[in-house]
């Protein structure tokens, strides 16, 4: 019998790495302020890196979670069952402080920290950090009501993952979820009709539905309602206010709140994402009443943080991926490495990669020191987070599309995990407001916040002519915008415009000098094409690619 079944130029699987070794990623923590953190990131990085922990997050995708809405004697139970492999990757990130442990961590660079981690076990799995995002979000909202905030803060800071339905305040570590959502206004809450009517006891029962609330078994939400009165719900939105919603009331019993049904999603499959319905549920008014959208806003910005760390991260995974195939596959006679057009779409690739890593670092360090008071961090961030989040987003679609492509037939199968990639990336363009939300948000943060963009911009005037070029065009651009209708038209084409110069900004000042040269001669020198892979010549390929290497 002859053995017509032998394997050859097969890729071996990537594992037994260290997903830390990053360079941009490792330049970025050093920056801004985190570098006491590397030894706690590269144990963290080295365990993602593990054929366990890819396994956790294979088999977490595909055993999704389960909504049983009642017991076997036709009780109201309203759970959610998860596989193991999920609750590993839960335990975790919460162990490794990805959730709100930095807000009750001192030492400078906390945020720039746990971005970092965020950003290595997010490359991992991607759909359990939607709750570890939101725990983390829900402190500086809930810092509005200091007595709310002094009663569950640090349990939601607690490194301890303690699933499982029981009162808050007698587990030894919470999570946090959102709940804004409702079918008939989408992005404009201000429709929202759910109704808040308060108790002697200050307390508050809310009625109503939501159309999308994630991660449904966190211990608590924030969620937003119109406060009832007299006249019952104003028309007009201006009664809209947060309230923090328990699962599990204090004395134990369940709160009113009902699980329809669980989302049928693109991608995302291990989290799970449901339609809620409240009867009379009980929750506590968070911040002052009528100002819910201000009191909710700082948890958006924080997970819109969270959207560009998670582009980032997907790029990165999708890069490694790519370079390693490339570099073990051969066909027509050599490498697929060594062949230039393939080359030229690698090193496209990590451009673009690199960028969204310094930008998310850049931005987790802003925030870092917003946190500490620092006003023009404060500014920066505001725009820069609006503008980071409708690019990077935005750009990780494209960026995993190509990534798969690189591994052929491969990639479209869906044990190469480049398939759960590509479902993936759309969700964070989407996720805290899709692409034309992001872009009028960063035309509501000009002025100020117009300063600090070019503040921040501009301390790299004179390092690259094609920059200064790209910054000045820019500078005229704004000025140029005095009709309002004209400006939201244009919108995403000067987000977008702004969002180059930042990523060229960064990378000159603190890139490889071969990134930063490719992208300015790319993305801000005209010189480049629609789809990856069409850079210039001239472009040092082999440095970049070096950037890419898993070693």
């Amino acid at each position: 019998m002859v053995a017509t079944h032998a394997v050859t130029n097969q890729v071996p699987p990537l594992v037994g790495h260290d997903t830390a070794d990053d360079p941009s990623l490792l330049e970025g923590l050093r920056r801004e302020g985190a570098g006491w953190a590397e030894d706690a990131v590269h144990e963290l990085g080295r365990l993602a890196g593990t054929a366990q922990a890819q396994e956790w997050g294979r088999v977490a995708n595909e055993n999704e979670p389960v909504l049983r809405t009642h017991d076997r004697y036709g009780n109201r139970i309203d759970e959610v069952e998860y596989h193991p492999a999920y609750h590993e990757l839960m335990t975790v990130a919460v162990e490794q402080g990805m959730h709100a442990a930095p807000w009750r961590d001192e030492r400078e660079g906390a945020h720039v920290a746990r971005a970092a981690k965020f950003y290595l076990w997010g490359q991992v799995e991607a759909g359990h950090a939607c709750p570890i995002s939101m725990t983390y979000a829900a402190v500086p909202a809930l810092r509005h009501s200091p007595e709310l905030a002094g009663r569950f803060e640090p349990l939601l800071a607690a490194t301890a993952y303690d699933p499982g339905l029981r009162a808050p305040e007698t587990k030894q570590g919470l999570t946090a979820g959102m709940s804004m959502t409702e079918k008939q206004g989408g992005s404009d809450v201000r429709a929202n009709t759910t109704r808040a009517v308060s108790r002697p006891d200050g307390s508050y029962l809310l009625t109503g539905h939501k159309w999308f609330t994630s991660a449904p078994m966190c211990d608590v939400f924030l969620v937003l309602a119109q406060a009832a009165s007299g006249s019952g719900v104003p028309q007009d939105g201006s009664g809209l206010s947060c309230y923090l919603l328990p699962r599990v009331l204090p004395d134990g019993t369940r709160n009113r709140m009902y699980l329809q049904r669980l989302k049928d999603k693109l991608g995302n499959r291990s989290n799970a994402s449901a339609e809620v319905e409240y009867d009379e549920a009980v929750a506590w008014l968070v911040g002052e009443e009528g100002h819910g959208v201000r009191t909710i806003i700082q948890m958006v910005n924080m997970t819109r943080l969270d959207c560009v760390i998670a582009g980032a991260a997907g790029m990165r995974a999708g890069l490694v991926q790519a370079v390693h195939h490339a570099g073990y596959r051969q066909a027509f006679g050599g490498y697929l490495v060594d062949t230039p057009l393939m080359r030229n779409v690698l090193a496209d690739l990590t451009i673009e990669s690199e960028a969204a890593t310094a930008l998310a670092m850049r931005l987790a360090g802003a925030t870092d020191r917003a946190v500490a008071g620092d006003e023009q961090s404060a500014a920066f961030r505001r725009i820069g987070l609006a503008v980071g989040k409708y690019w990077v987003c935005k750009r990780t679609s494209a960026h995993a599309a190509e990534a798969l492509e690189c591994l052929g037939g491969n990639g479209y199968v869906e044990e190469s995990g480049m398939p759960r990639l590509y479902r993936e990336a759309p969700l964070i363009s989407i996720w805290e407001g899709s692409g034309n939300v992001a872009a009028l948000d960063v035309l509501r943060a000009m002025g100020s916040g117009t300063e600090a963009f070019f503040a921040e911009v501009s301390t790299a005037a004179g390092a690259d002519r094609r920059l200064d070029d790209a910054v000045a065009t820019l500078r005229a651009e704004l000025g140029g915008l005095t009709d309002p209708v004209a400006a939201q038209a244009g919108a995403r084409r000067l987000v977008e415009r702004m969002a180059l110069v930042l990523q060229g900004s960064l990378l000159v000042r603190y890139g490889h000098p071969a990134v930063a040269d490719a992208f300015c001669a790319s993305r801000l020198g005209g010189d480049w094409g629609i789809a990856f892979g069409t850079l210039p010549s001239g472009v040092d390929t082999a440095a970049i690619l070096e950037r890419a290497r898993v070693k």
